[in-house]
């Protein structure tokens, strides 16, 4: 088969090297890739939201079946494009059509989505600029921190969670009056804080059936023990042993199985992945937010935990007999730790050469933001999450030792990582899977 698929991140290049190794694989695309994926597959210089241009490619190529890695073609409507579509509608895209993917699209749709199926999740209600004083009031109901969600896509930087009242009602007010955040923040979602632990669980669904994929741990702040700004994701563990049969049975229960059964009520087609963010609230999951591909970093995590042929279930997907299909997954821990440039997730320098890729051992390097420049056959920098450092472990310690011990490998100008990933799952005293 000839495969095509969109993105240029640290969750794409995962996903690129699993797909390479492939039994059913004949050529591998990646629009528009990095330096990394480079390596398992054929570049291509098409953005993954140049509808027409990736029509022209696949016909041109003879792509068997396209996947998409981010979630703003999705959102755009990718794959309604290619089902409208008298040359391209017999190829199918793995991601939702736009109506499934208003699941992460619209934060309002996802939380009356959730009340409607009864899946737990956050007390919410929702305003626009004409309800400002609304906002406020029902601020005034709720006890600190206080969360604010811009409802459209604002590139991971649309939630706040503000300490006080008077923190809060500037921020709704710079949200719904001042356009920060844009159009994204024309509806904002005042929620209930939820205090717990949060972890990320993942499925695939043909639309009907699903398979749950290992879940993983993330790490969204910038500096150690969670402090300072909110970045694309710092780290990540898999298995998170703190997820036990008896809570993941619940997640299946309460949250998975209304998920699927609510999307098929409402007619909507979803062939793809559906990210839970969940938080654990004293043994019980509440839904944060959906996502409607696999998370960042995360991706560095679960895919190297999934033994089965991904291209096959993939196959099953677009088939709709996903439930024939064998999922195996590793026994094995793995860890990924996020290397970054200085000043991210602020202003940062770009075009910084990368050493010692070579040095590195029993890892796997997972490329973010990295460019490769064939006249110099080097790598370099080319955003702010730069590489994610992959190790395997039998014990969650051995793993983040090898992760670290690779990272510190690895140089560029102003390198910067988290020493912490993982450390508290550790202190839980949990070391083995669940």
């Amino acid at each position: 088969m000839n495969i095509l698929l969109l993105g240029s991140g640290g969750r794409e290049h995962a996903m690129a090297w699993k797909l390479a190794n492939s039994q059913h694989i004949s050529k591998l695309f990646i629009a528009p890739g990095n330096a990394g994926t480079r390596l398992v597959g054929i570049n291509v210089a098409i953005s993954p939201n140049d509808f027409l241009k990736i029509k022209e490619f696949v016909v041109k190529e003879n792509i068997n079946m396209v996947i998409v890695g981010p979630e703003e073609p999705l959102v755009n409507g990718i794959h309604d494009f290619f089902l409208a579509d008298e040359i391209l509608k017999h190829i199918p895209v793995i991601g939702p059509t736009k109506a499934g993917a208003m699941l992460e699209g619209s934060k309002d749709f996802a939380k009356n989505f959730m009340t409607k199926y009864k899946i737990p999740t956050a007390r919410f209600n929702t305003f626009t600029s004409d309800t400002l004083s609304d906002g406020i009031k029902f601020l005034k109901t709720l006890q600190p921190p206080y969360v604010l969600k811009a409802d459209g896509l604002a590139a991971g930087k649309g939630v706040l969670i503000c300490q006080t009242l008077e923190e809060a009602e500037n921020e709704l007010n710079a949200m719904l009056i001042e356009n920060k955040f844009g159009n994204a923040a024309k509806k904002v979602v005042i929620e209930e804080f939820l205090t717990g632990i949060e972890l990320s669980v993942f499925i695939i669904t043909d639309g009907k059936s699903y398979k749950i994929l290992p879940e993983a741990k993330d790490y969204k702040r910038i500096g150690i023990n969670d402090t300072g700004l909110n970045t694309g994701g710092m780290g990540s563990v898999s298995p998170v042993p703190f997820a036990s049969k008896l809570f993941m049975e619940k997640v299946e229960e309460k949250i998975i199985r209304p998920t699927i059964k609510g999307l098929i009520n409402e007619g909507i087609i979803y062939k793809g992945f559906i990210f839970f963010g969940l938080i654990n609230v004293d043994g019980e999951p509440y839904v944060i937010e959906y996502n409607v591909r696999m998370g960042d970093p995360e991706t560095e995590v679960v895919i190297p935990r999934i033994k089965s042929d991904l291209l096959d279930l993939f196959q099953g997907i677009a088939d709709g007999n996903l439930d024939k299909k064998n999922l195996e997954i590793d026994k094995r821990f793995a860890t990924s730790v996020m290397l970054v440039s200085k000043g991210y997730p602020g202003n940062y320098e770009k075009g910084l050469f990368i050493s010692n890729l070579e040095n590195t051992s029993h890892c796997l390097l997972f490329h973010a933001g990295t460019t490769f420049e064939k006249s110099k056959n080097q790598t370099y920098t080319s955003g702010g999450r730069v590489l994610a450092v992959t190790a395997y472990g039998d014990s969650l310690q051995e793993a983040l030792a090898m992760s670290y011990k690779n990272a510190d490998i690895i140089q560029f100008k102003g390198k910067y990582y988290r020493n912490d990933i993982g450390n508290d799952v550790l202190k839980m005293n949990l070391s083995e899977p669940v």
